[in-house]
């Protein structure tokens, strides 16, 4: 398997054993096979205790009721009860399948009552021999301990295989010798079989993880994306020094009132707002006083309004304000409240002499007018008047034979 980096920072490359390199990698994945090795134990646990349970029968048939019998199914039932303790254990606690202790217990208890057999029960030629095999084999493949334990636990079955054997139950030597070869080449295949199924194993997992790893990587850039859109949004929308709507957006939400206005025969109201002798006031303190004194109207505006009226910065020093579901009075009564605001503001950059004030022109959306422009002029109108009048003032266009105008 290449080398590569996981999301957790560590190396995938695998050492002799098939494991990783790394020995926090090793133990994440471990970890995550904590419960399918708890499984295969516990099954494999269960079918051993009974096949020694079973062929405690074949004892009985072979030896009656001798001591070698009494012998053999005293560690045969004692194997049995502790693969059946440890089964139920590892419901209750599945860390136990990783463990050395209790499955190197279990294996030596084995493999210690399957070489007590051959000198205890006599059987026929190649009977011990396939017993042998597959104790070697289910070593590899059904206990889940790791590759050192399963080489010296069948080093252990194999060397007392070659030493019980030619002392109790001798075989022709063409024979042992045939048998030895056949144990070896069964160790040989079960570790290579072990090595790839481990291999295959965490090659999965790093894959796992290195998928998951992209998988962040697109979820965080997916969410960057989304709020560089939302800024991006947010930034053609709205005013960058005033953090109001700008001129297109107003026009965007007020044209949406406009139409909810007709539908439902509402009235619809608008105003000019325009900051007094601003010009004046920015050539005097300079540009950055001037960009506060328009935060600072800005936010007064917005402190008067309710919250389904909408205000925008129309451009320079003016401001537009769309007030739905308003009549002419309610639209003055807060155009007043907004002149009053800002006449009581007291900035520390201004001197009183050039205290703020605002001229406010308001005009209505006339029954049967379906864009905004009319009562925009109108608006617009009725604040150069009020500019005429002497300004910080609020005045409400003509919309019939007299003009109402509030001065301060």
């Amino acid at each position: 398997m290449a080398a590569g980096k996981t999301d957790t920072g560590g190396s995938t490359e695998l050492s002799w054993r098939a494991e990783f390199h790394d020995p926090a990698l090793e133990a994440l994945f471990r970890r995550t096979m904590q419960a399918h090795d708890a499984c295969q134990m516990r099954h494999a646990l269960w079918v051993a205790a009974g096949l020694f349970l079973a062929f405690s029968v074949a004892d009985y048939h072979l030896l009656g009721f001798s001591n070698a019998f009494f012998v053999l199914i005293t560690t045969r039932t004692s194997v049995a009860l502790a693969c059946l303790l440890l089964a139920l254990a590892l419901r209750k606690r599945t860390a136990l399948a990783q463990r050395p202790l209790p499955i190197n217990l279990i294996c030596l208890l084995g493999i210690s009552t399957l070489l007590l057999t051959i000198p205890l029960r006599p059987a026929p030629d190649g009977i011990h021999l396939a017993s042998i095999v597959v104790a070697s084999m289910a070593l590899y493949l059904f206990v889940p301990n790791r590759l050192p334990w399963m080489l010296i636990w069948n080093v252990y079955l194999v060397t007392g295989f070659a030493i019980v054997v030619p002392l109790w139950d001798p075989l022709p030597g063409g024979l042992m010798a045939t048998s030895l070869l056949l144990l070896g080449f069964v160790n040989l295949l079960g570790w290579m079989s072990v090595l790839r199924l481990n291999r295959l194993q965490r090659e999965q997992f790093a894959s796992l993880l290195e998928e998951r790893a992209i998988n962040r990587q697109l979820q965080a850039e997916i969410e960057e994306r989304s709020q560089l859109e939302e800024r991006l949004r947010y930034m053609a929308c709205t005013d960058d020094l005033t953090g109001i709507a700008n001129r297109r957006r107003f026009f965007e939400l007020a044209e949406r009132e406009l139409r909810r206005a007709q539908r439902d025969h509402s009235p619809l109201v608008l105003c000019m707002v325009d900051i007094d002798l601003f010009k004046s006031l920015n050539d005097r303190h300079g540009h950055a006083v001037g960009d506060i004194v328009l935060s600072t109207v800005a936010g007064c505006c917005q402190s008067v309004l309710r919250e389904t009226d909408i205000i925008g910065r129309y451009g320079g020093e003016e401001f537009v304000i769309a007030l739905p579901k308003a009549n002419l009075y309610t639209a003055t009564t807060i155009a007043e409240r907004l002149r009053e605001r800002v006449a009581s503001l007291s900035l520390p950059m201004v001197p009183d002499r050039h205290a703020l004030s605002v001229t406010v022109g308001i005009s209505r959306v006339e029954p049967g007018e379906t864009r905004l422009d009319p009562a925009l002029l109108r608006a617009d109108q009725a604040l150069y008047d009020g500019k005429a009048r002497g300004r910080n003032c609020v005045v409400v266009a003509h919309h019939g034979p007299s003009l109402s105008a509030m001065e301060a």
